[in-house]
């Protein structure tokens, strides 16, 4: 199942300053000419509370907890477990491998969600899928705000957005920007695969 509630807006993104145009590298490694910056979303408490709220409403299936990736899960998947009424916990990398850690725990067979700000590839999900399951963990889904074109048949797991972007991506070498000799920016906060 893939969900869009499309009650999110491109222009809410740019009212907010979070749809950027230019040349960017991404988390993912590939490059682009827009990006979304969901941190300036979440500077409005209220509005990343919102956010929360909108998210929790689309929830693909029923979950016991919200785990997030850091860093650009935490503040959405935080407001979506608050409007849950379910805990949260996140994972994190260490020497470049996502693990839990500062004394997280599954319960064996808990259903769990994964909240994040913009799905690209889905690496990072699946990740954090892996981690939770080896823990003991269900995988009842995925949420996002923003969704640049990752699927359930990518990741398994019903997934749930409230905005779907499509977005042009390159790999580097075939990066017309690029080619121009325009400079990356890299805006994400994951280090370059």
């Amino acid at each position: 199942m893939n969900a869009t509630a499309g009650d999110l807006t491109t222009d809410e993104l740019e009212k907010r300053g979070a749809l950027l145009r230019g040349h960017f590298q991404l988390s993912s490694g590939l490059h682009s000419d827009s990006y979304v910056q969901c941190a300036q979303l979440f500077k409005d408490t209220r509005f990343a509370e919102e956010l929360g709220r909108r998210l929790a409403k689309i929830l693909p299936a029923k979950a016991d907890l919200v785990v997030s990736p850091a860093m650009g899960g935490l503040f959405i998947g935080h407001e979506t477990a608050k409007a849950l009424d379910l805990p949260h916990i996140f994972t994190e990398r260490a020497d470049g491998v996502m693990t839990l850690r500062r004394g997280f725990k599954v319960e064996h067979g808990m259903r769990f969600v994964v909240v994040e700000d913009v799905l690209t590839t889905g690496k990072s999900t699946r990740e954090v899928i892996e981690v939770i399951v080896e823990e003991g963990g269900f995988p009842a889904g995925a949420l996002s705000v923003i969704n640049r074109g990752v699927d359930a048949a990518t990741l398994g797991v019903p997934v749930a957005s409230l905005l779907t972007l499509e977005f042009k991506s390159w790999k580097p070498e075939a990066c017309p920007l690029c080619k121009q000799g325009i400079p990356a920016v890299k805006p994400g906060s994951r280090p370059k695969p």
